[in-house]
């Protein structure tokens, strides 16, 4: 009698060790293995907390703050202290994720040594353990310069955020023959210019496929398709905490705007009802 066939392994689904901080070698070996990176925003201590008690790999404190915590339109004017801000705050939530720190608008893109500097500062008095930045070709003598300084950075390519006025919207990138091509060709750039991993935002998912072929570093998609080395997700999005519909990439895992409402919404008709606070919410005298 014939022997039956083995069943097929499952891949793995953590990193072999998940009682060891995660580092920027952590990434580029789940990589190698094949194991799936999960990347979240927080931008305050108890996001952090969740994120470090759900087991998540990485957190991006993204400069999304703006848009998300502080109600800015975009996420230009957001500040090198503004940012520091919050980098510190999730830092002291963290203890085994890596952490990611945004580099805002106009703290890299005009001077390599201030950028250095600046990104330093992320590392030295955030708590940090790596920076990202946007953009291709033009920002790889910053991306040379910073690793002068020993600070890990990952890039972003596709839809940057921080360009949207010159993109004309936020839109999908590299759907055309010639836009992929090109964004192929910063993705090899900067992985030269020495990024340890690469955001891919808003690209078609075989363009994000070809991406994760050809680079050696790991990458990590957000409205990029399922072949990317990595995942990251606004956790305000994933959570249900925004206002209005997601977007087309967005799964939402919970409806907690929802939740909140309804329950300040129930506090307020008991307060006005008299019902709250009741007997067991109030103390009473010694005898």
């Amino acid at each position: 009698m014939a022997d039956k066939p083995k069943a097929a392994k499952a891949p793995p689904t953590y990193a072999a060790d998940r009682t060891k901080p995660v580092t920027v070698a952590t990434l580029l070996d789940m990589k190698r293995k094949g194991l799936k990176i999960t990347m979240v925003t927080a931008y305050d201590y108890p996001t952090a907390r969740i994120a470090e008690e759900a087991g998540v790999d990485a957190v991006l404190v993204g400069d999304s703050v703006g848009m998300t915590k502080l109600g800015y339109e975009s996420t230009l004017p957001v500040t090198v202290e503004e940012m520091m801000h919050h980098v510190k705050a999730v830092k002291r939530g963290l203890s085994r994720a890596l952490l990611v720190a945004d580099m805002p608008y106009l703290s890299y893109e005009l001077d390599p040594r201030e950028a250095a500097r600046t990104a330093g500062r992320f590392l030295k008095e955030g708590g940090a353990h790596a920076v990202k930045l946007e953009g291709g070709l033009e920002i790889a003598p910053t991306v040379k310069e910073l690793q002068k300084v020993n600070v890990p950075v990952i890039g972003h390519l596709g839809l940057t955020p921080q360009a949207v006025n010159r993109l004309g919207g936020y839109k999908v990138q590299g759907r055309k023959p010639q836009d992929a091509e090109r964004i192929l060709t910063e993705a090899r750039v900067l992985e030269g210019a020495g990024i340890c991993a690469l955001v891919l935002e808003c690209v078609p998912a075989e363009l994000a496929r070809e991406a994760s072929k050809r680079l050696s570093v790991p990458t990590i998609g957000i409205g990029a398709g399922p072949h990317c080395d990595g995942q990251v997700l606004v956790s305000d999005d994933l959570l249900g905490l925004t206002e209005g519909g997601p977007t087309k990439f967005v799964k939402r895992y919970a409806d907690l705007r929802g939740q909140a409402v309804k329950a300040v919404s129930d506090y307020c008709r008991e307060v006005r009802d008299g019902v709250f606070p009741g007997p067991e919410h109030s103390f009473t005298s010694q005898a």
